[in-house]
């Protein structure tokens, strides 16, 4: 018992020397508590539960629009399938497009305000004194058999209250009609859908999206989701299939979610052909509408319509455009398992650019984001110009970038232009299939999807700028007095900082965990894990969270702590380094000598100092045998003499780094060595388990080191880097800087 006693001890004075003096912040403990708890639903691998359910709804729609009016009017069915094991009162419809009604968020106070000299669109923005109606107009909400169902409509969300209780594993159909005018996109900010005005030629470009009412989400963590739309959290939706009648000027062409289903009746034979020959164009565009045949078909202005037909099976959504100024050119792109068609839809105002970038980007996009997920499973990728924006939806994605009126665009705006493609491409993945809640977690889809964007334009742009831990050091410098986590819900982030919070942050942390946490290989396995766990479902953020960790063997609640539920940020300091060589008696009587001189001028005069650089050279320690108690009960001992022998002459470093910044990371350090060679050394984050504030480690080295660095690639977005390296800069006093800026 006395033996006990005494290694108990031992370990406790062992364990104090190390423990730090402030508060426990408990950064290494599990986030349990902060996400939802698995159930048979989800489970705590982060996989689909046993039970796991998701609702379905079906639509069929037929749509028309008055290109006079802007009037959009439609009917539709919807078949809604309870999977739940819940008996279900009532159904949320989500109304949408009642956002743009006036009295909604618009963000038009957004980096506006009343001066002098405002121009007239900022003051449309700000206070909205020219009118124009919004909104719809619910025409009839009926059952099956044409009886009226009792609606409650509040802003966005429209209930409908069923007189016979919708129980599990029943379905139920009902039909809607409705209308509502389409808006002026340039009338007011943040416009994803609507139309714009071309006012050279007298045209119009619909974009149609989230234009139909459609049902709200029903799942197991928060029974209906049925959150206002307030424009910046998007949307949250059911899948199912689709099939969709649009009835548009016959001098429209129109781009669409799913499969042309009547080729015959709106495409002209020269199309056609055209069509069949891209189909097995795999290395260029093939163009289906020209330039000459776009610019004549503006001047036509049917009085005719045509009606256009398309199916598509598992989506989640669904969306379109028409127009008689496309542009029209499809490629095809062969993956693994499916063939795709990438195609372009762009007035004469995008060329030359978009006929020789836009469906490039598309291929691009298409081929990493496969690779790296699953394959894109449907007949069809899409990219529709437009100004002013960059929004997806299922097979389809509206983008921003033109050139000026004489065809000229700068590299910088060309690169935003196919950046904007390949991001909207990419988001057909995340939340599109992968099907995350974008309305209360954004960065679920932004975050992942802008990291795979990012890696396109790495691998397939290597000349375009792209996000490295670098990018997000000044947002994660600024002021956290008003910064959010990641970890907050998207309606809830300013303004002017969703950008760097829910895109780069994101991005920059699953940088970091493949290129210098978890590896490449076993992230890219993982993620891969999570994408094909959940795609065409709904997962949380505690299903990416545990699902990385289950497919990488890798503890990271510590990182997902700091990185997406703090507002910390990284700043290490390499605070101290000493260095050591140990005193040898057998040395020549002249190397003792100077070797007992440095140790005596150590002992007396710096022992406890910090050196500024290595110009005083190691202090000399003694090390002697090491006594039976250190063995506590075991019976070997270390051979003395051959630890003398290896480390006679070697160099012994001695770092101190502190974490200033608060949110702890593995240590990268550089060690630059007085013969011009260098190394790199990696520490894990776990050294910082036993003390959050402070660390010392020592190392043994060969040869003499001249500098020491820490992150020295900048893997960790280091706030800081002045505080990183040994010997130390001076940096002038504020008296010699004022002094020299009077010189």
């Amino acid at each position: 018992m006395k033996q006990l006693t005494f290694i108990f001890s031992l370990i406790f004075i062992s364990h104090n020397l190390l423990a730090q003096t402030k508060p426990w912040q408990g950064k290494f403990e599990p986030i349990d508590h902060m996400i939802s708890a698995p159930n048979v639903y989800r489970s705590a691998s982060g996989a689909p539960g046993p039970e796991y359910w998701q609702q379905r709804a079906n639509y069929d729609i037929k749509a028309s629009i008055d290109e006079n009016t802007n009037v959009l009017s439609g009917e539709e069915t919807i078949t809604y399938f309870n999977n739940s094991p819940d008996t279900l009162d009532y159904l949320w419809v989500q109304l949408d497009q009642n956002v743009n009604k006036e009295g909604n968020e618009d963000f038009g106070s957004i980096g506006n305000s009343m001066q002098d000299g405002i121009t007239t669109r900022k003051m449309e923005f700000l206070t909205r004194p020219i009118k124009f109606p919004a909104g719809y107009t619910i025409k009839s909400v009926t059952d099956s058999n044409g009886n009226p169902i009792r609606t409650l409509v509040n802003n966005t969300m429209m209930k409908l209250n069923l007189d016979d209780p919708l129980k599990p594993g029943a379905s139920i159909q009902f039909q809607l009609a409705w209308s509502y005018p389409v808006t002026d996109r340039g009338l007011f900010r943040l416009s994803r859908e609507g139309y714009e005005y071309y006012p050279e030629d007298d045209n119009k470009e619909f974009l149609m999206g989230h234009w139909y009412p459609r049902m709200a989400v029903y799942n197991d963590t928060e029974g209906w989701q049925n959150q206002q739309f307030q424009r910046l959290g998007e949307f949250a939706l059911e899948f199912g299939d689709f099939d969709v009648a649009i009835t548009v000027p016959a001098d429209y062409l129109v781009a669409a979610t799913g499969k042309l289903m009547n080729p015959n009746e709106v495409l002209t034979k020269t199309q056609r052909e055209r069509y069949a020959k891209a189909e097995s164009s795999f290395d260029k565009p093939v163009m289906i509408v020209t330039k000459e045949e776009a610019i004549e078909n503006e001047k036509t202005k049917s009085t005719k319509q045509k009606t256009w037909k398309f199916s598509a099976k598992n989506v989640r959504d669904f969306a379109f455009a028409c127009s008689r100024k496309f542009l029209w050119d499809a490629q095809a792109v062969k993956l693994p398992t499916n063939k795709v068609m990438a195609m372009s839809f762009y007035p004469k105002e995008g060329l030359p650019v978009w006929s020789e970038e836009s469906t490039k980007a598309i291929t691009q996009a298409l081929e990493v984001y496969s690779e790296a997920t699953f394959d894109y499973p449907y007949p069809v990728a899409i990219s529709v110009n437009t100004s002013n924006v960059g929004i997806e939806y299922p097979m389809i994605s509206f983008n921003g970038g033109r050139p000026d009126k004489n065809g000229f665009m700068s590299d910088r705006a060309k690169r935003g232009m196919i950046s904007t493609i390949i991001h909207e491409v990419g988001h057909i993945w995340f939340p599109m299939i992968v099907s995350s809640d974008e309305r209360k977690w954004m960065w679920m889809d932004e975050g992942l999807n802008t990291f795979l964007h990012q890696r396109t334009l790495a691998e397939r742009y290597p000349e375009f700028p792209h996000t490295t831990p670098k990018s997000i050091v000044p947002f994660m410098s600024g002021d956290t007095n008003i910064m959010r986590p990641i970890m907050v819900t998207s309606d809830n982030e300013l303004f002017n900082q969703f950008g760097n919070n829910f895109y780069q942050k994101p991005t920059v942390g699953l940088q970091m965990l493949r290129n210098s946490i978890i590896g490449k290989e076993l992230f890219d396995e993982a993620f891969r894990t999570y994408a094909n766990r959940w795609k065409y479902k709904h997962p949380n953020p505690a299903d990416l969270f545990r699902t990385l960790e289950d497919a990488s063997a890798t503890d990271l609640d510590w990182f997902f702590r700091g990185w997406f539920f703090s507002t910390d940020h990284v700043d290490m300091e390499l605070s101290n380094v000493k260095w050591f060589k140990v005193y040898e008696d057998d040395k020549n009587i002249e190397d003792q000598n100077k070797a007992s001189k440095t140790k005596i001028e150590a002992e007396g005069n710096a022992a406890d100092s910090q050196a500024k650089d290595f110009s005083n050279g190691p202090e000399i320690v003694t090390m002697v045998d090491s006594p039976d108690s250190d063995y506590g009960q075991f019976l070997s001992r270390i051979d003395s003499k051959e630890m003398r022998k290896a480390v006679s002459g070697k160099n012994i470093y001695e770092l101190t780094i502190k974490n200033v910044g608060g949110l702890v990371m593995p240590v990268t350090i550089q060690w630059i060595y007085t013969d011009g060679t260098s190394e790199i050394e990696r520490l894990p984050a776990e050294i910082w388990r036993r003390n959050e504030y402070e660390v010392k480690h020592t190392f043994m080295k060969d040869k003499e080191v001249q500098e020491v660095n820490l992150d020295p690639n900048f893997e960790f977005a280091d706030t800081d880097m002045s505080n990183n390296s040994f010997p130390k800069e001076e940096k002038p006093s504020e008296f010699d800087s004022f002094k020299n800026k009077q010189d």
